[in-house]
């Protein structure tokens, strides 16, 4: 007959992730200009949207007309890359590498 029972004196370490690998500050560096990168054209395309329909005068029909049909999918873009940019500075911290 075989003997199923485990013993019990069994010690386990700890186990702790080690992010000590230098790919992993590089991949984090190219995380932030891109997240940074993509959070400022959002907000460009949102100043330029708001102030197309804010404003007759100045933009085209053709501008008034994207911005008003495009000023909510900008709105959620820019909440889910804030929302994004924000859990990776919580996480891994938002280094520009300067």
């Amino acid at each position: 007959m075989l003997n199923l029972h485990a013993p019990v004196d069994v010690d386990v370490p700890d186990i702790e992730p080690d992010f000590s690998a230098p790919f992993f500050a590089g991949l984090q560096v190219i995380a932030s200009y891109v997240l940074a990168g993509a959070l400022l054209v959002v907000l460009i395309m949102l100043i330029v949207a708001g102030a197309a329909l804010a404003f007759r005068g100045l933009a085209s029909d053709r501008v008034r007309t994207w911005a008003g049909e495009n000023i909510m999918w900008i709105f959620i873009a820019a909440a889910v890359l804030g929302a994004a940019s924000g859990l990776f500075q919580w996480f891994v911290n938002f280094d520009f590498g300067f």
